[in-house]
């Protein structure tokens, strides 16, 4: 099984989009909450690029990156602990206890993902963490699922994903993979039409299902 990371492990999506939004009104960008659903799942690159092609910006794609990763590092970088979200941590006991292979497969940064990941204290469940800075495309492309695969020693087909993003989404059905929505968390109205299955809770799965 394949975790997402923000809006599905914790809820950490809205403040990448007060984050985000921050550093539209700084750049006097007149971007609409709309708009800007439409990058959430994607990697900070790959929004300023495309932002890029339609608003002009003071600074480079690169350096825009760059400055919103660093308000992210020390955002997460200061908090003493990161609650996970309902109901993931017995799931997570139950799964490893059945020895199914667990990975994190997500568009932030590696530090980002270190941060949350051990002051949330979710990182000893995963065997394999991949990032956007692991693979050459994020998401809404396949790659972070199909690298997570390859660690895991699991055919695409065989591994169950976790999202809560339309981009998410996407990426996990392109990479050949069965795709459960979460709903539970603050990542807002996002369009999860695509996937296989949706939850708003993790007590909603059956653990025996899974180990047939």
């Amino acid at each position: 099984m394949i975790f997402d990371m923000d809006g599905v492990l914790v809820d950490s999506e809205p403040f990448h989009f007060e984050n985000e939004s921050r550093m539209f009104r700084k750049l006097g960008l007149d971007i609409s909450d709309e708009e800007h659903s439409h990058f959430t799942g994607v990697a900070t690159d790959v929004m300023w690029r495309q932002i890029s092609e339609t608003h002009e910006l003071p600074l480079s794609v690169a350096e825009l990156t760059e400055l919103t990763v660093l308000e992210s590092n020390q955002y997460f970088g200061s908090l003493e602990k990161i609650e996970p979200l309902p109901g993931l941590v017995d799931l997570l006991e139950k799964l490893v206890a059945a020895e199914i292979p667990l990975a994190v497969a997500t568009s932030s940064d590696t530090v980002t993902m270190k941060n949350i990941l051990e002051k949330s204290g979710l990182r000893k469940y995963f065997r394999f963490t991949v990032c956007r800075d692991d693979v050459a495309n994020s998401k809404p492309e396949p790659d972070v699922f199909l690298h997570a695969a390859k660690l895991l020693e699991v055919p695409p087909e065989n591994c169950l994903v976790f999202e809560d993003s339309k981009n998410g989404i996407k990426a996990a059905k392109a990479a050949g993979m069965f795709c459960i929505a979460y709903s539970g968390g603050n990542s807002g109205h996002q369009d999860q039409s695509q996937a296989d299955r949706r939850i708003a809770h993790f007590n909603e799965l059956e653990i025996d299902h899974f180990l047939k």
